[in-house]
């Protein structure tokens, strides 16, 4: 189980490595190459070269969720690769939305993505094997709508406006020589949460680490430490986030989490 992580895309940049306010995550298993999330844009192709990546030998997709700072890239991704499938939750749609006072600001995927490119992707529900030791699980959490609702995101139903309730967001978790891993790039339904259900998933396996941002950039800093102090809790061995945790939160996440806490940038690179 040789498991390889380049990050590709995240905020903070690093040396001739551009970043954007999206993710985007190589990994290397065994001999197949997934791609978590394609960012907001085509930098990751950019950042791709620079890093001596080549995106037409990526074998898999994965969409994280359902926002634009991680779909974005993706119709770039099928001009530039033409066998990868890309996975999606079968509740993805061009539905998303961020709410403002009264208005309401689209958030989704490229509107047109699941007509356009349905050739390439792949719906997924429950549980997922994309091959050995490599799954997409969904959240299993209950009352994931009230975390929607406080931080004013929205889907557009055929009867109405509802909040989100993250049933478009899926984790990609990896079997390792260490535990399973957690990619799960923006972690909307909570970090401990996600590791809880992972956990649940697999009793008998240990879960090592979680990689992915925790949407903190907008939390006061009594829910951040709380958050930290969730995930301290739930006895993980790793954690290594960043794009919508940003460094504030960071910091204080470091507070709680200490040496078992790694700052994401682009193109860090991580072996498990």
């Amino acid at each position: 189980m040789n498991t390889k992580l380049t990050i590709i895309v995240d905020n903070t940049s690093t040396g001739l490595f551009k970043g954007e306010w999206g993710l985007s995550v190589l990994v290397e298993y065994n001999d197949k190459k997934i791609l978590v999330d394609a960012g907001a844009s085509d930098l990751f192709l950019k950042n791709m070269q620079g890093l001596g990546i080549e995106v037409k030998d990526i074998d898999y997709g994965v969409l994280s969720h359902a926002h634009y700072d991680h779909a974005n890239g993706i119709p770039a991704f099928f001009e530039n690769n033409d066998k990868a499938g890309f996975y999606i939750r079968d509740s993805v749609d061009a539905n998303c939305y961020g709410k403002r006072f009264i208005f309401k600001k689209y958030i989704g995927i490229p509107r047109d993505l699941l007509s356009n490119y349905r050739d390439r992707i792949i719906m997924v529900s429950g549980d997922y094997k994309i091959m050995d030791g490599v799954y997409l699980i969904p959240h299993k959490t209950k009352g994931l709508s009230d975390i929607g609702k406080r931080e004013s995101m929205y889907r557009k139903t055929s009867a109405g406006w509802i909040p989100d309730d993250f049933s478009h967001e899926q984790s990609l978790v990896l079997e390792t020589e260490k535990g399973l891993l957690i990619i799960n790039s923006c972690s909307h339904g909570g970090a401990a949460n996600i590791i809880t259900e992972i956990r649940e998933t697999f009793p008998e396996k240990h879960v090592y680490g979680l990689i992915g941002g925790f949407h903190l950039y907008n939390k006061s800093d009594e829910e951040i430490h709380l958050v930290g102090k969730k995930i301290r809790d739930t006895g993980i061995d790793y954690v290594c986030t960043g794009h919508c945790t940003e460094k504030h939160a960071y910091e204080i996440l470091k507070e709680e989490l200490g040496d078992r806490l790694e700052k994401m940038m682009v193109g860090l690179k991580k072996e498990f």
